[in-house]
């Protein structure tokens, strides 16, 4: 077995070097397992479905059925985020190899052969199956139909600056899911949630772009990050102001009460922060604020939460 390459913009300390087995940390680098912060943003816009979904509900039954299938969704993201970024380092494992940030990856790195990972994602798909037929009907469709996203996601950034919009409309389809997998319907305020969260990732994964802009730009690679420039603060912003606009009408549309939309006051502070201090010429600074997004998440999970109860 090959030396196992730490990747440049793993988490420090990472459980992935320091505990796993050797033999399993090519596969676990495969699926992002020491870079959990894409798993996160991929749950989030399920996860505040979920706990919208219920509408100021809050019974015994609700409650526990919405902490069941926040546990489903959350292994689901674990094992479909690793699918996506296998899926995503076979598709562009020539471009990686010329990319700084990503030259350490498995494939590009000699640790995994591209036919073992194929037979990795098949591994992962397989779990990801289990746990979708475990949701309702509904939500098992929009599972379906993700496949087509996630499929097209990869060659985006071949043939437009803006695959970052395209990850928007992927990354987010958790916000449809989550909702249907309690109610199995679509309600328009998960409609108004998943809209918000296209405009989220849009922002959020255009700093995170700037980490690749020169190399991007040597090998012919599209990126927000490239087509926004100098510009590209102003522009997150409009979209972080979309964003919030979004939430609120999610918050209107699900009648919750006015403890979420004072949270929501303190998730603006934080993205007006991330717009204030991200330095789009470093690439630690964009890494850094990119992360953020995290706690991000966890401001508007409790918002909602909050949002359930009155006095």
């Amino acid at each position: 077995m090959t030396n196992v390459i730490e990747t440049k913009d793993a988490i420090s300390g990472s459980w992935v070097y320091r505990a796993a087995p050797s033999s399993w940390r090519p596969y676990l680098k495969l699926a992002r397992m020491d870079r959990p912060v894409g798993t996160w943003l991929l749950l989030w816009p399920a996860l505040w479905s979920i706990a919208l979904s219920s509408k100021a509900q809050w019974y015994y039954f609700d409650f526990w059925a919405s902490i069941v299938v926040g546990f489903l969704f959350g292994l689901g993201a674990i094992v479909m985020r690793g699918a996506g970024c296998t899926y995503n380092d076979i598709v562009d494992r020539d471009f990686d190899a010329k990319v700084e940030r990503t030259k350490s990856r498995p494939i590009p790195a000699g640790e995994v052969t591209v036919k073992r990972a194929w037979a990795f994602l098949v591994c992962q798909c397989l779990v990801g199956f289990g746990v979708l037929l475990l949701l309702s009907p509904t939500a098992q469709l929009l599972g379906f139909a993700s496949l087509f996203l996630v499929a097209i996601y990869p060659f985006m950034k071949r043939i437009t600056y803006w695959p970052q919009a395209w990850l928007g409309l992927t990354f987010n389809w958790g916000a449809l899911m989550g909702w249907a997998a309690l109610t199995n319907d679509v309600g328009t305020a998960a409609i108004a949630l998943y809209c918000g969260g296209f405009f989220w990732t849009l922002g959020y994964d255009t700093l995170y772009a700037h980490q690749d802009t020169e190399d991007d730009a040597l090998i012919g690679v599209k990126s927000s990050a490239l087509a926004l420039g100098e510009k590209t603060v102003y522009f997150v912003s409009f979209f972080y102001i979309a964003f919030l606009i979004l939430l609120i009408s999610a918050g209107m549309l699900a009648n919750v009460s006015y403890f979420y939309y004072i949270g929501l006051v303190i998730a603006a502070v934080h993205l007006g922060w991330q717009c204030r201090s991200v330095d789009i010429h470093n690439g630690e600074s964009c890494l850094r604020v990119f992360r953020t997004n995290i706690g991000f998440g966890w401001i508007v999970f409790i918002s909602i939460i909050a949002g359930q109860f009155t006095v």
